[in-house]
């Protein structure tokens, strides 16, 4: 089967909160950062420009950027799990169709017939 992945984006409010933050960052980085500390100074601007440019694709398009996966193991106990509520619905038929039948609201031959049907499903 495999694993399933889902990746996540934040909140456009978060994201155009963060855009504005990393434009600061941008501006201080051409202001301050780089004329006083140089090499460091460029990498702190190029740094703040790719924050504040996910959090604009995020906050402002539809196409965004992921910032975390969710990876599921759809072979681990999910799966067991989907199994056993099958095997409770099951159950929850059959003991409707007996109540049905005990009720006399079905024939004994409608009440083999479906729960025969209920038993192949299973």
């Amino acid at each position: 089967m495999g694993n399933k992945r889902i990746k996540v984006r934040p909140g456009k409010t978060q994201s155009k909160m963060g855009f504005i933050v990393g434009l600061v960052f941008v501006l201080i980085g051409f202001v301050v950062v780089i004329p006083i500390f140089g090499p460091f100074g460029i990498l702190w601007t190029f740094v703040a420009a790719f924050i504040a440019f996910s959090n604009y694709k995020n906050g402002f398009t539809e196409e965004g950027m992921a910032t975390h996966e969710i990876v599921i193991d759809e072979e681990s106990d999910l799966t067991v799990s989907g199994s056993k509520a099958a095997e409770n619905d099951i159950e929850a038929k059959l003991l409707k169709l007996e109540s049905l039948y005990n009720q006399g609201l079905i024939n004994h031959e409608e009440y083999e017939a479906k729960r025969k049907e209920f038993l192949e499903e299973f």
